[in-house]
């Protein structure tokens, strides 16, 4: 790409003047965590709710929050590129069944791979509809969904349920991917983390849910985060991916195929959500199970959103979505209790911010449902099974609220383009 070529992407692709917001340092980051990882411990100490921290909990939490990242980053190449992708639950659906159906017979990394190619099926098809024939994008991915379905639910009844341990709606066993536990470090960790003291044994239990038992999938996952940031902002290639989702007329008048990049941010989109798919099957239960993704590809849109479509940000959603959803598995009640608490002095501090801003609706607002939490939580021991079960959609749908007023996605992003309309 030529020197003028590469200046006026970028400034296609920056955002507007004024919008633009000081990058957080490293330092910066770590003082968050720190800050955090400091509230979770006086809520533990004050609660009880020792396993809020513990190294199982974190563990559980990371491996939650795999697959709705690798759907978020799904998300977040097809919306860099202009192409909305609500079709990533109906992907994940297909990266379980294949993920599966060639797991249980050839090895589980075969069904890592297939997974992946069942995903990017999906993402071929949406990008024919929405790239081609300019199919609108909510409806393309809406029927996505509902052919993956129907598609598994078909497939399974001649191949599940004709082999041994399978049936129509659930695949045999499959073999487990190798998990790693760095030894005398995790057992350290994990001794520390049973003494339950002040902020030293919440930090051991985070860094020991980070090395027992991580599978080899989960690392590779991980890696993929700071991959798409660097591919998609540090090369040649990103920018002229990142401008058909800004300004796609200025990127074709400047020799960019608008059209070959829409189709591979959406089929690296869907390959991605397959993953996310397949790990679900392969890792998270080593089965596959008709609806098991569980709608994980919509949180995984929640999360792209809450990042403010940047991979960091993404993560960070993820990872509160699977620590929210591993609160209901381990401990159920008392942990989702100990949140009211943690929400309550989370709401103080928003109050006694936006005081400082002179924003005096909002603090009170904020003051008296920050009020009416700590009461619930005083005057409860548990709260019901209902709202335990519900928590995840809870904290997604408050999570996307809080988050809404910061956000700012690709300018064309969802936006219909033919070839040649800036003519």
């Amino acid at each position: 790409m030529s020197e003028s070529t590469s200046t006026v992407s970028a400034t296609a692709v920056a955002p507007p003047k004024g919008g633009g917001k000081r990058k957080l340092s490293l330092p910066v980051i770590l003082l968050i965590v720190a800050a955090g990882l400091l509230l979770f411990s006086l809520v533990r100490t004050i609660s009880g709710a020792n396993d809020l921290t513990s190294i199982g909990q974190i563990s559980g939490a990371l491996q939650l929050a795999v697959p709705i990242g690798l759907a978020g980053l799904g998300g977040l190449w097809a919306e860099r590129a202009g192409v909305v992708n609500i079709g990533l639950e109906g992907m994940m659906i297909l990266g379980t069944w294949f993920g599966a159906w060639a797991g249980y017979q050839w090895g589980p990394w075969t069904g890592v791979l297939l997974g992946i190619v069942g995903g990017a099926l999906g993402g071929v098809l949406h990008a024919i509809m929405t790239v081609t024939f300019n199919v609108n994008h909510i409806v393309s991915g809406v029927a996505i969904n509902i052919l993956a379905v129907g598609a598994t639910r078909y497939l399974s009844d001649f191949t599940f349920a004709e082999a041994a341990g399978g049936s129509s709606k659930q695949s045999p066993r499959i073999d487990r991917i190798t998990d790693i536990t760095i030894p005398g470090l995790s057992e350290g960790l994990a001794d520390l983390q049973a003494k339950h003291w002040f902020f030293v044994s919440d930090l051991a239990g985070v860094l020991g849910g980070l090395v027992t038992n991580l599978s080899l999938l989960t690392v590779l996952a991980l890696l993929l985060v700071p991959a798409t940031w660097w591919i998609l902002w540090r090369t040649g290639f990103g920018l002229r991916l990142r401008s058909c989702g800004e300004n796609p007329v200025a990127a074709e008048s400047l020799g960019v195929n608008v059209y070959k990049y829409k189709y591979i941010a959406v089929i690296v989109s869907g390959a991605l959500a397959g993953l996310g798919g397949a790990f679900l099957v392969i890792v998270s239960t080593g089965i596959y199970q008709e609806g098991q993704t569980g709608g994980r590809g919509y949180i995984g849109l929640a999360a792209m959103i809450f990042g403010n479509w940047m991979p960091g940000g993404l993560a960070l959603g993820a990872g509160l979505f699977g620590f929210t959803d591993s609160l209901k598995l381990r401990g159920g009640a008392d942990n989702v209790h100990a949140m009211l608490l943690l929400l309550a002095i989370l709401l103080v501090a928003a109050a006694a911010w936006q005081l400082y801003k002179k924003k005096y609706l909002p603090a009170v607002v904020s003051a008296v449902v920050a009020g009416a939490l700590f009461l619930w939580y005083s005057m409860t021991d548990k709260l019901p099974s209902q709202f335990v079960d519900a928590a995840p959609y809870v904290a997604t749908l408050l999570v996307l609220a809080l988050s809404a007023q910061r956000l700012r996605m690709p300018k064309a992003d969802g936006m219909p383009y033919k070839k040649g309309q800036g003519k």
